[in-house]
């Protein structure tokens, strides 16, 4: 008897979801399904890089270095987009440079969700001092370009991978902050909430039970906003040459070291600069499809 009603509850789920999912499809437009099918094409080149890269990020083979991609004449077998300046596989480190890269930013846009989306709640509950006090770095941190702020952290700590996931964590954290500490003094006002202040729920109770769940929303918006923003912020570390170190593979290092060779073999940019330009596009077409859907405002129009 149990295992049947397991089995039921399994199967409407699933069938909510197919149907949930297959509405939001036929809502969307043209561009947003090609982000869609973009963002759902990048996530599993990620993760199945092991299996689709044909060699290792760091295999040389110096007598196949500058070989162009296929279609081109000197193409080597093998080497689908060609090689670079120490004849490795372009194809294989695009793909390698993917997985890091979005590793890289999906840590850092997770450690700043959880600095900004804490010192924002604890601000909007509380207020006075330490709202004040909240308030004054999120001005601080927004009137200081933050990339001087990371070439400083980078120049004084160094460019370890625990560095540069704390330097992509604490930027957007004001974004956050400042979201929800508007949301959590707007949701103070509310009659559920004075309800539940009357019937002697403490502050940490509706923080968890009232407040949060009505602040997923612009929580993912945001979310999937600065995803793209901490890309880019990594993407031009790199470039620098202050992010991951050779010969690790990252996209933004890819284009860094291949911009010496443009004339020569541009194929070396060419394929990590479209995979950020992927990136980028597919998150920012799905956070303001996120956006325009949380907002009912838009929605009724």
């Amino acid at each position: 008897m149990s295992d049947t009603v397991f089995v039921q509850a399994r199967q409407g789920f699933l069938s909510r979801t197919v149907s949930g999912l297959t509405a939001i499809w036929n809502e969307a437009d043209v561009i947003q399904r090609v982000a869609a099918l973009i963002a759902l094409a990048l996530v599993f080149a990620a993760v199945l890089t092991p299996l689709l890269a044909p060699h290792t990020p760091v295999a040389q083979s110096l007598i196949s270095r500058l070989a162009p991609p296929i279609g081109f004449e000197g193409f080597r077998p093998g080497y689908l987009l060609g090689t670079d300046e120490l004849g490795r596989d372009v194809f294989s480190r695009t793909l390698y440079g993917l997985r890091l890269t979005l590793s890289l930013a999906l840590m850092g846009a997770i450690l700043g969700l959880l600095l900004g989306g804490m010192l924002g709640l604890l601000a909007g509950i509380f207020g006075g001092v330490f709202d004040d006090v909240v308030m004054g770095a999120v001005d601080t941190q927004i009137a200081i370009p933050f990339t001087l702020i990371a070439l400083l952290i980078l120049a004084i700590f160094g460019s370890s991978l625990i560095v540069i996931v704390c330097v992509l964590g604490i930027y957007g954290w004001e974004q956050y902050a400042r979201i929800i500490r508007g949301e959590v003094r707007r949701l103070k006002t509310m009659p559920f909430i004075e309800a539940a202040h009357a019937a002697g729920a403490s502050r940490g109770r509706i923080a968890v039970h009232h407040l949060l769940p009505n602040l997923v929303s612009p929580i993912v918006v945001q979310f999937t906003l600065s995803f793209s923003n901490i890309v880019l912020l990594e993407s031009t570390l790199s470039f620098l040459g202050l992010g991951v170190q050779p010969p690790t593979a990252t996209l933004g290092a890819m284009v860094g070291t291949g911009r010496d060779y443009m004339p020569s073999a541009p194929w070396i940019v060419i394929a990590p600069a479209l995979a950020i330009l992927a990136i980028t596009f597919a998150v920012q077409i799905l956070g303001d499809w996120l956006r325009d859907r949380a907002d009912v405002r838009l929605r009724q129009r």
